[in-house]
């Protein structure tokens, strides 16, 4: 290669490291701009920056650039919009596409409009160095071919040169199919030199499953516009037999070829014997850009973190199953499985353990399934199941009670066992459903019924679960306007104090006043509120009205006064509730201690370091903090050791049991010698009873609220109550006939006489 240029000639020697070379960074970060130039600056190299789509117009239109590093995502266009313009005006720079998107459509559309390459972010320094190095050297080939085109008749050498040292298989085909030349790159990429490839036939190489494909593309004579172009084959490699892994004996390619006619022959007869030569043929190695698009393609018809199907492509193989159950008159099922609990796992030991397990369960989970079957992740702890060809019900069935036996199996987290249970809902097609979407809301709605049965289980869709669903559906929609048109209103019951026998506080309950069915209870709707997510908004209406009919019992001068609002679990999952309590108060300047939140004790079995810190931050500002319906759930007095509560609640269905007629375990006064043990304040409710106020006042209960006092109220007649001076007299100077016995334990027990 010595003799590439001949002195004689009036030809100068192009010299690549002499040229300089524009390059434009099209980014919308400016420390990300300054990284790329740090990395990229050469003195060879011209570098100018951008940070928005049309400013790089702007540039291109009044500037000559090599190449340009695009940003996809940018403030004004997208970076397609610059790569669009820069095809439509077949402006002559190499585009390498910069992304930090995971999804692939943005990023194929890039290659397919014209970009060379792409980097995902965040990239590495080397990666990208090369990358342009590559990039710029790719783009002195494509231009010296160009300025030498003229030249190639002249120089026989420099033809060579070029071919040699071309990055793609450059190769020439006899009328028989038989290689006359090949380029040094096959040796190179496929292992084969230029002697072992000489007189053999073209599908020496080409990839056996390829071969027929292949064949008029290898064979081709024509020269016009219908030549074949940018055909993807599979090559071989040299010793592709004693490879074990695809990936490794072979490549992919895109493949162009034309005929090659003798110059005496009659072009305009491309298929004439006497003139036709063979096939000239370039290949240009893909392999690295087909497995990122199968990368991208797989990501995105899969879960990335299950490696289960996603949505998208559990509905494909949905509608091609449904088409042919339809024809075959078979039966199909299709499965709603969410996990139990999850939730509770995530927040006791991670996300990041919470994901692992998510793969443990997908696993299990996948490995009950037949050959056929489809099982796809939903989001979050929620998975879909697609049972094709059943022949029975119970088959499907089958199937769901060996999941549940799978999921019985502890999971190990952390070194520790952790159990976990599923809900799994089952609709039959045709019988429950004829298309994707009634399929899956049936089943969805079936599992709903498992949950609400106390999970773990399995149920089959029937149709009257779903005018139960579209009940509650309902429901939520009426609350959301309920909310919004002024449909509820705050009850108060109040809270009287033993020693004098004054009001010193009122427990806020919500009342709707439901259009159809009337004045409805906290317990008609609740529990769907709570399910519907609805009870954020909820809360945040209660504790604004409370806190607003509280300012104006203190601008009245009823200072004392305290109002307590439950509050659900759920308000304890959000990061802002402790924000949004003290809002309140300096909104309406409220003493903190006028108001008590009310928590059941459900929220003690979270026992996580955030819920602590939560309450503690209450606390330290001053408001109250009481535990709802105290010994009816898990009580622990490590519960109350830990969490910063102010006031312990005595639950009505251990008051309902003082009678005279009735013994009842001593539990009452165990709460009590418990709240005085901590220094706890101490509120009984459901006092409804002469027999139980006495009872309670002599076992030294400080605070009660019950029917016996009075029950919720609107604030009307609350107000009306509070202006009495004496509002409870005849409950205070009510004195017994005869002593009132209480019954400890066994046949111990003690008077009550009056005062």
């Amino acid at each position: 290669m010595n003799s590439l240029f001949n002195p004689d000639r009036q030809h100068s020697v192009i010299n690549f490291k002499e040229l300089e070379q524009s390059i434009l960074l099209v980014e919308d970060e400016p420390r990300m701009r300054s990284s790329l130039r740090i990395l990229l600056d050469e003195p060879s190299r011209n570098l100018a920056e951008v940070g928005t789509g049309m400013a790089a117009i702007d540039y291109l239109k009044s500037s000559k650039v090599d190449l340009v590093l695009l940003d996809i995502h940018l403030p004004d266009i997208t970076g397609l919009k610059v790569l669009e313009w820069i095809s439509s005006n077949n402006y002559p720079a190499y585009v390498i596409m910069l992304t930090a998107d995971r999804k692939i459509d943005s990023a194929i559309l890039a290659l397919r409009q014209g970009a060379k390459d792409f980097i995902k972010k965040p990239f590495e320094p080397a990666q990208i160095q090369q990358k342009v190095k590559n990039a710029l050297y790719n783009l002195r080939l494509e231009r010296s071919h160009a300025m030498m085109a003229s030249r190639l008749e002249q120089s026989e050498h420099l033809h060579r040169f070029l071919v040699e040292n071309s990055p793609d298989l450059i190769y020439t085909l006899d009328q028989f199919g038989c290689f006359t030349f090949v380029n040094t790159r096959f040796e190179s990429l496929l292992g084969y030199t230029f002697e072992e490839l000489l007189g053999h036939p073209y599908f020496t190489i080409v990839y056996e499953e390829d071969i027929a494909k292949a064949h008029y593309a290898f064979n081709e004579r024509r020269k016009d516009s219908r030549v074949t172009n940018n055909l993807e084959v599979r090559l071989k490699c040299k010793g592709a037999d004693s490879f074990k892994s695809f990936d490794s004996r072979c490549i992919t390619a895109m493949l162009s070829a034309m005929g090659i006619y003798n110059e005496q022959g009659d072009l305009t007869k491309p298929s004439s014997d006497n003139s036709f030569m063979g096939t000239y043929g370039v290949a240009r190695d893909i392999t690295e850009r087909k497995a990122a698009e199968e990368t991208i393609a797989f990501h995105a018809f899969h879960d990335q973190l299950t490696l289960l199907p996603n949505q998208r492509l559990f509905k494909d193989r949905m509608e091609m199953a449904i088409a042919n159950a339809s024809r075959r008159g078979v039966m199909l099922g299709v499965m709603f499985i969410d996990l139990d609990r999850f939730k509770l796992i995530n927040d006791t030991y991670g996300h990041a353990e919470g994901d692992e397990l998510l793969k443990v369960v997908a696993n299990r989970i996948n490995n009950c399934m037949r050959s056929g079957d489809t099982v796809a992740r939903k989001g979050g702890d929620e998975f879909t199941v697609m049972l094709p060809y059943l022949s029975y019900p119970e088959d499907a069935e089958i199937i769901g009670r060996k999941i549940l036996d799978v999921l019985n199996t502890p999971f190990l987290i952390n070194d520790q066992e952790c159990h976990i249970t599923a809900s799994i809902g089952i609709a039959l097609y045709p019988r429950d459903g004829e298309n994707i979407g009634t399929l899956l809301k049936h089943a969805d709605i079936a599992m709903y019924r498992v949950k609400a049965s106390g999970k773990n289980g399995l149920s089959f869709f029937a149709p009257e679960m779903e005018a139960c669903y579209q009940n509650r559906i309902t429901l939520e929609n009426e609350m959301l306007v309920a909310i919004k048109n002024s449909q509820l209103e705050l009850y108060y019951q109040p809270q009287v104090r033993t020693s004098n026998m004054e009001i010193v506080g009122f427990e806020a309950l919500v009342r709707w006043h439901h259009p159809i069915y009337g004045l409805l209870n906290p317990g008609a709707f609740i529990e769907i509120i709570e399910e519907s997510g609805l009870i954020e908004s909820l809360t945040a209406w209660v504790m604004e009205n409370a806190c607003v009919q509280l300012k104006k019992w203190h601008s009245q001068g009823l200072n004392n006064l305290r109002i307590a609002v439950n509050v659900s679990p759920h308000e304890f999952e959000r990061s802002d509730i402790v924000g949004r309590i003290q809002n309140l108060l300096d909104r309406y300047e409220l003493p903190p201690c006028s108001l008590e939140i009310e928590i059941t004790e459900k929220i003690l079995l979270h026992d996580s370091l955030q819920v602590i810190e939560k309450m503690q931050a209450l606390r330290e500002r001053g408001v109250l903090i009481s535990i709802d319906d105290f010994g009816t759930c898990y009580s622990s007095l490590n519960y109350l050791r830990q969490f910063p509560v102010n006031t312990i609640k005595i639950d009505r269905s251990f008051v309902c049991d003082l009678s005279e007629q009735h013994h009842t375990s001593p539990i009452i006064p165990a709460i009590i010698g418990i709240a005085r043990g901590f220094g706890l304040h101490l509120v009984t409710e459901g006092v409804e009873t002469e027999y139980q106020f006495l009872a309670l006042k002599a076992l030294g209960c400080d605070d009660m609220q019950g029917y016996y006092f009075s029950m919720p109220l609107p604030v009307s007649e609350i107000d009306e109550l509070l202006l009495k001076e004496t509002p409870f007299e005849s409950v205070a100077d009510f004195r017994p006939a005869e002593s009132v016995e209480w019954p400890l334990s066994g046949n111990s027990s003690f008077k009550l006489k009056g005062e």
